[in-house]
C-alpha cells in the first residue's frame, strides 16, 4: 500500500478474541548468513562448522532475523492495509526454538484487548499476541517466537468528549 492508498482496516475492525493467521516465508540460507553478517555476527549464524559445535547443532537464523521476517509478514498480512499509526513497543519477546534454513514461517495473531487512547480520541489501541510457527522440512511444526504489544490505529468514528464528572 502506498501513501495515497485508503486504509481498509481501522481500530474498530480489531475484535478481542479474534485469531488470524498469515504469512508464508521460506527461511533462506543465504539470507540467514547475510542478515547475521550485517546485524548479528555470531559464529552459529554464519558458519556451518561453528554452528554444528553450538547448542543449535546446525546453522540457525538470528532471533532478530526471525523478528524481521515476522514484521514483514505482519506488514503484508494486515499492517499495510490498516490505518496503522505505529506502536509504543513490544513486550514479552521470546525465542522458543531455533529457526533453520528450509523452515517455512507463518504468523498467528490473537487480539487480546482494545481501548480508545485517552489523550488522543482519534486513536485506538489494540493489544495483540503473535506467534511465529515454523513448519520444518519433515512436516512437523513448532512455535518458535512469541511476543505481545500494543498497536495504535486510527478510528473511523471518534466518540464525542464526555463531560467531566
Amino acid at each position: 500500500m502506498n501513501a495515497s492508498s485508503t486504509p481498509t482496516l481501522y481500530w474498530e475492525d480489531f475484535e478481542p478474541g479474534s485469531v488470524t493467521e498469515f504469512g508464508h516465508k521460506l527461511v533462506d540460507r543465504d539470507e540467514v548468513i547475510q542478515f547475521a553478517s550485517q546485524f548479528d555476527p555470531q559464529p552459529f549464524h554464519l558458519d556451518d562448522a561453528a554452528a554444528q559445535q553450538s547448542l543449535f547443532g546446525r546453522l540457525a537464523a538470528s532471533g532478530w532475523h526471525t523478528c524481521a521476517m515476522v514484521m514483514r509478514m505482519m506488514c503484508d498480512g494486515y499492517l499495510l492495509q490498516a490505518a496503522s499509526l505505529g506502536s509504543p513497543g513490544v513486550d514479552n519477546l521470546r525465542w522458543l526454538k531455533p529457526v533453520y534454513p528450509g523452515d517455512v514461517l507463518r504468523v498467528r495473531m490473537t487480539i487480546k484487548a482494545k481501548r480508545p487512547m485517552n489523550s488522543r480520541p482519534h486513536v485506538g489501541l489494540v493489544h495483540s499476541q503473535w506467534e511465529a510457527i515454523a513448519r520444518r522440512p519433515d512436516g512437523t511444526e513448532d512455535v518458535v517466537l512469541t511476543m505481545e504489544g500494543w498497536g495504535m490505529f486510527q478510528r473511523r468514528e471518534v466518540a464525542p468528549p464526555q463531560p467531566a464528572a
